[in-house]
């Protein structure tokens, strides 16, 4: 272990310069020869605390610089879409504080540049939220088009869309969007379909814009509401969030304040899902039961057992039962959430008889498929739809092609007979706080791999 933090900290001071990324892009460039080990077919007993929720403390961290005063955010998630968030700020020279692990402190009164640095924004897909911010803040924003995970097409038409009905133009420079308005006035918007990175983005905009903004057909996720929540503890006037219509009216001053953010309904259903595909029987702590609901509700159509207490669930799936086919569509909140598609059919791997799955949301969000295939599950895709033949599942070498398929991956590992190797492991550690560790204290055999560049040695961390 000592070995390998020496060799990274020479790596990282071989490779930084000023004209560099720093820790964030050689970690990124370390990531790709991390793999994670599993050896399946152990169930999974005792608790787990899920962190901060990812989707909203991305959009709470740019909001800061909406903030006239310092604030501070409280259960934020140690993942690498935050530390690039923060990386972001500090290269347009915010004062960025970690009081811990899990809350920063931000002040962005030095920030006098409405732009970000190309290389970080396209690391990320929430970059775009950059736009909606700076454009708050500055009447002016230079952020080059998002990256993130593959999953095809994710235009942000409707983010322009909503930008222009507050008087603002746009033009397209060299991979990036530059946004300007003389000023912003409060107007009627409404969205061709649900965009939850829009609906935020608007909310950004609208925020200290003159007068009164009307968003319509509004999405409605959890996150969402969260935001508003924060921008209004700052003294923001949002009304509706959580609702297909926001009402916002225009303050001039957002006060500091300290916030924390409200826990990840995709890593709770992520370990409910694992739960239930290890055979075990797990408490979920820290979460917000009405946030899983449907989640709750499949794994119960299937047979699972889920317990609901306040702030925790108990999935349970030791007692020898089947598992039963069922079909999912995914839909927007408070339909069953994309995210959570790929480890649901996962399970859907060990069900019995046939089950459908069908997924419109994003392009390329069955790319997963494949990876499954190598551990011998029988699963079909027709554009679309997913159908799903139950089997079993034996470890075989597999990687993650994004995020939440990188989740499904080691589901499918902890339940198969053997072993798993899952290459690719960054695209996991992008929304996944200490998944080795979670896992391994409830009884998982998971273990990270580290291949120095350029070696075949393969060292366990």
């Amino acid at each position: 272990m000592l070995l390998i933090r020496l060799y990274r900290e020479i790596i990282k001071i071989l490779k930084k310069d000023d004209n560099s990324l720093g820790i964030f892009k050689v970690r990124t460039e370390e990531k790709i020869l991390d793999k994670f080990v599993i050896r399946g077919g152990k169930p999974l007993h005792g608790e787990v605390t899920i962190s901060g929720a990812k989707n909203a403390a991305v959009a709470i961290v740019t909001a800061a610089i909406l903030c006239d005063e310092p604030c501070i955010i409280e259960n934020v998630p140690d993942i690498s879409d935050i530390a690039i968030c923060l990386e972001i700020f500090r290269q347009m020279r915010a004062d960025v504080r970690l009081i811990n692990k899990n809350t920063v402190r931000i002040d962005t009164k030095n920030i006098s540049v409405p732009s970000v640095p190309y290389d970080l924004a396209r690391s990320m897909r929430a970059s775009s939220y950059f736009l909606g911010t700076l454009l708050g803040r500055f009447h002016e924003a230079l952020v080059a088009l998002p990256g993130g995970c593959d999953l095809g097409d994710r235009p942000i038409d409707q983010h322009l869309k909503a930008f222009k009905a507050l008087g603002a133009s746009d033009i397209m420079e060299n991979g990036s969007v530059h946004i300007k308005a003389d000023e912003l006035i409060g107007n009627q918007i409404y969205f061709d379909f649900i965009t939850v990175g829009g609906t935020i983005n608007a909310i950004f905009a609208a925020v200290k814009a003159k007068g009164y903004t009307v968003i319509e057909n509004a999405a409605k996720e959890p996150h969402i509401v969260d935001v508003a929540n924060f921008l209004n503890s700052m003294g923001a006037d949002i009304r509706g969030a959580g609702t297909d219509v926001i009402k916002i009216r225009g303050v001039d001053y957002l006060k500091g304040i300290t916030y924390p953010v409200i826990p990840d309904q995709i890593e709770a259903g992520t370990y409910m899902v694992a739960a239930a595909a290890t055979r075990g029987n797990v408490l979920i702590k820290n979460v917000i039961p009405k946030h899983l609901e449907s989640i709750t509700a499949k794994l119960r159509n299937i047979g699972v057992s889920v317990e609901e207490f306040d702030e925790s669930v108990r999935v349970r799936a030791d007692s020898g039962g089947i598992f039963l086919k069922t079909n999912i569509r995914t839909m927007p909140h408070p339909g069953f959430p994309t995210d959570m598609q790929p480890q649901m059919s996962t399970l859907l791997t060990l069900a019995e008889g046939t089950s459908t799955v069908y997924d419109d949301i994003f392009d390329n969000r069955f790319r997963y498929v494949s990876e499954l295939r190598r551990m011998g599950a029988d699963i079909s895709v027709d554009g679309k739809v997913a159908v799903i033949h139950g089997g079993r599942l034996t470890g075989a070498p597999v990687k993650a092609t994004d995020l939440r398929a990188g989740a499904a991956m080691i589901i499918a590992g902890l339940a198969a007979s053997g072993v798993t190797e899952i290459s690719d492991i960054y695209h996991i550690e992008r929304g996944y706080e200490a998944i080795e560790e979670k896992l391994k204290a409830i009884g998982a055999d998971i273990q990270r791999v580290y291949v120095p560049s350029g070696s075949d040695m393969a060292i366990s961390v």
